[in-house]
């Protein structure tokens, strides 16, 4: 039996957007350098952000989270009898991320598949592309980002 329905086939072409009420600022760049452990004496500084910084943070900066505690990108969907699993990411950095920087954020669902998992479990990938620019336009990073939703066994 197919999990995809009209409902998951209609989350292709969704999309979020949000920008930050204010520049990332050299102090959030210098405390996630500090917690993750990063000596890179430009990140310490606060003068370039660490890659991800802008992937890991802008997203949950003000926006409401839903009911697994995500913000930004939850697409408000759940698909009864699966568990949803994350995928994983893969980045694009464009350009550095600067504290004076203001981004936004513009997540998109750009696919909807199916496929069997190795058990025989059907599971849903949705994959959908961030796009994160600063006050100029100008491209800062993209990541693709996959969620799996995996047929709970019966």
């Amino acid at each position: 039996m197919s999990l995809i329905n009209e409902e998951v086939r209609a989350l292709v072409g969704r999309s979020r957007t949000y920008t930050a009420p204010e520049p990332l600022g050299r102090a959030s760049i210098r405390y996630f350098a500090m917690a993750t452990g990063d000596n890179d004496p430009a990140h310490l500084a606060g003068d370039v952000a660490p890659p991800t910084l802008v992937c890991e943070t802008n997203q949950f900066t003000g926006l409401p989270r839903d009911a697994n505690g995500y913000a930004g990108h939850g697409w408000d969907f759940h698909l009864p009898g699966t568990r949803e699993v994350r995928g994983g990411n893969s980045y694009r950095f464009h350009q550095p991320v600067r504290p004076e920087d203001v981004v936004t954020a513009r997540w998109e669902v750009t696919d909807v598949t199916e496929r069997t998992t190795g058990s025989g479990q059907s599971m849903v990938i949705v994959t959908s592309l961030a796009t994160y620019t600063n006050q100029h336009g100008d491209l800062l990073v993209e990541n693709e980002e996959t969620l799996i939703y995996v047929e709970v066994a019966r």
